[in-house]
């Protein structure tokens, strides 16, 4: 199997609730997708500037910290345009206005085929 055939996107999920991230996690994994997790904002920054291979950040948008996820998401679209960025809410309707540009919103409680639905449509596959 070559290095092409075995790479697997990466997905980055920024969720403060552990349950939820947990849940997330396993969807996301089952998708065929690589899962990195980060609990806050300021967390997933410092996983990006070390890490290179993330294509998408699937991000909540009420976090405790320095920056809620909508102000993350914009922070990711200025810093690494390239990422795909999707975010969530279970309170917050989000419209395409409230996103930086090509950002995705997914609003919760999601289920796990709209979720791979989406990632693999912005990846083109896992």
């Amino acid at each position: 199997m070559g290095l092409s055939a075995s790479r697997r996107s990466v997905v980055l999920i920024v969720e403060d609730e552990w349950l939820l991230r947990l849940d997330a996690v396993e969807m996301i994994a089952a998708a065929g997708f690589e899962v990195v997790e980060a609990a806050d904002a300021d967390t997933a920054i410092a996983i990006l500037e070390t890490r290179r291979d993330i294509t998408v950040v699937f991000t909540d948008i009420q976090m405790p910290g320095a920056m809620d996820g909508l102000r993350f998401a914009r922070a990711v679209r200025g810093r690494w345009p390239p990422i795909k960025i999707v975010a969530t809410s279970g309170l917050v309707d989000v419209g395409e206005k409230d996103l930086p540009e090509g950002g995705r919103f997914l609003p919760k409680p999601y289920h796990a085929n709209e979720l791979a639905g989406l990632l693999q449509e912005l990846t083109g596959g896992a």
